[in-house]
């Protein structure tokens, strides 16, 4: 990507693998990883680490290479991990839950030269190979089979090895982050050396102040994606990492490590908050250690948010970011969440303000920056934002105009510079010439006793161009209609922002990072017959 430059500008920077090396330097025998009753330390897993570097670089792996890491959250996935760090490697880790042609498409997109995988992704594995003629190397984390090279015979090999990272560049990538791809194929997103010593700076001071050696932090999401960079700042400030022994997402078996491991932090996403709070052991194990619950990934409607705050205290921080900016857009910090609407200092709907060294603005289609309270795009600049797409040089200039990362999401900033999103411009849909945005009726919605989760999206319609149709999830033992929910909307919403049907599902999908992807829940209405392609609603 980038050398050193010839004006003599140096761009040198740590390799992003060096922050386990540091702490395991500094605290050697504190526990760093926890898995079920395994605890490793600091200096164990260096080690490993180390070792495990020197196995591959002797299979002729180095700098540039890329390196896909398939598995769930298991401490040799931790070890790879970092490994591929310090090898100066590009990391590519995938989603645990893609299915078998997902996985494969992103090896043969990447060219990976190695695949490293845990057990479970022999399918996944046998279907990568065939797909990229650019593997030469299988690891195994688990039992090899033939031809597969075991991991624990590299480390084995080379237990004992120096401490060792390869020299890198601000502008050198090290993880190829790949988006959920909620349309068309995911993209891979550059993320840097330089960019995420920033972002691991960002999170730290912005997320979990003080964050340092007797802190625990509980990991109940894929370490593939914003778990793994959560996992960072972590470990730079000595923090433990708790990985629950299910491959599973369990809210009990969560609840049960908070009280056993003194957890102090933990990176989620809304839905999984809301499981948390709602399971029976809330009430029962003892959580008063956490001091930051971090949600991203979408906003948190207010009905859970004020849930979340009675049973956990003032703890819930939000952040706004995505891959390609990783996380770093914005900040709404336990102080500023407030469980009294009347507070006067409440912002119903904000996502909170800029993080430090990031600006925001708001354009619209030409890309004039709008002022205050004026809906728009989503626009975003600093040292957090991505260097491009890999190998898609249209998305990258759609996406990087004028020094600015658009995000194709709809907000608008306050006087004060809170932001408030609106939605993805994709979810926006105009019904009889007026643009709706469908949180506006799921807040509201949200709000009715009988409705524990919501989605609405506009689809189309002869009449209208489009309209709002609504999939509900209802409280367990609560019953109501579409005549009662339409009802409950009448003075609390213009009628243009009501949805035209309301259908009853027992669940919402969600993708493997607890999002609820309305593209699949179209897909769905139409496959159950519940919306005829042409007929409208």
């Amino acid at each position: 990507m980038a050398g050193e430059p010839s004006d003599g500008v140096i761009k040198g920077v740590m390799n992003l693998g060096r922050l386990l090396s540091d702490i395991a330097r500094r605290r050697p025998d504190d526990i760093g990883l926890v898995h079920g009753e395994e605890t490793i330390t600091w200096g164990t897993l260096d080690g490993r680490v180390n070792a495990l570097v020197q196995g591959m670089k002797e299979l002729g792996l180095t700098k540039g290479d890329r390196i896909l890491l398939a598995g769930g959250n298991t401490p040799s996935w931790v070890e790879a991990f970092w490994a591929i760090l310090k090898l100066g490697s590009f990391v590519v880790p995938v989603n645990p839950r893609l299915s078998v042609p997902e996985m494969a498409y992103l090896c043969g997109h990447s060219g990976s030269k190695a695949i490293v995988y845990t057990a479970g992704y022999e399918e996944h594995v046998d279907a990568m190979r065939a797909e990229a003629a650019s593997v030469t190397h299988v690891i195994a984390l688990d039992g090899p089979r033939d031809g597969e090279i075991a991991h624990t015979d590299l480390i084995e090999k080379h237990l004992g090895a120096a401490p060792w990272e390869a020299e890198v560049t601000r502008d050198d990538p090290c993880w190829l982050f790949y988006t959920s791809g909620t349309t068309g194929r995911p993209k891979a997103t550059i993320l840097t050396h330089g960019q995420m010593g920033f972002v691991v700076t960002n999170h730290a001071a912005d997320l979990m102040p003080g964050v340092g050696p007797d802190d625990a932090s509980l990991v109940v999401a894929p370490l593939s994606h914003g778990a793994g960079v959560h996992m960072l700042p972590n470990t730079a400030r000595g923090a433990k990492s708790i990985l629950p022994a299910t491959p599973r997402f369990d809210p009990g078996d969560c609840l049960k490590l908070i009280e056993k491991w003194r957890v102090t932090n933990m990176f989620t996403v809304p839905t999984i908050v809301k499981m948390l709070v709602e399971h029976p052991l809330i009430d029962e194990v003892d959580h008063s250690s956490l001091k930051h619950v971090i949600y991203a990934g979408a906003p948190m409607y207010r009905a859970d948010q004020k849930h979340a705050l009675e049973k956990l205290g003032k703890v819930l921080v939000q952040y706004y970011g995505l891959g390609e900016v990783t996380g770093n857009i914005t900040v709404l910090p336990a102080r500023e969440h407030h469980i009294d609407d009347d507070h006067p200092d409440f912002r119903p709907g904000s996502c909170g303000y800029p993080r430090l060294a990031m600006e925001i603005a708001i354009k619209d289609a030409d890309g004039t920056r709008l002022g205050p309270d004026a809906r728009g795009e989503i626009c975003v600049r600093g040292p957090a934002v991505f260097a491009g797409y890999y190998n898609n040089r249209e998305a990258t200039a759609k996406a990087l105009i004028d020094g600015w990362f658009h995000t194709g999401d709809l907000g608008y900033l306050d006087r004060q510079g809170y932001l408030y999103i609106t939605g993805r411009a994709s979810d926006m849909y105009i019904s009889g010439g007026s643009n709706v945005y469908p949180r506006d009726a799921e807040e509201v919605l949200l709000t009715h006793p009988a409705v524990n989760e919501i989605a609405i999206l506009g689809v189309a319609d002869p009449k209208m161009g489009e309209s709002g149709v609504a999939v509900v999830v209802l409280e367990r033992g609560r019953s109501t209609d579409e005549a009662e929910l339409l009802g409950y909307l009448d003075g609390r919403l213009a009628k243009y922002k009501w949805p035209r049907r309301i259908f009853f599902w027992s669940e919402l999908p969600k993708s493997g990072y607890g999002k609820v992807p309305k593209h699949q829940i179209r897909k769905e209405l139409f496959a159950r017959g519940e919306l005829v392609e042409g007929e409208g609603v």
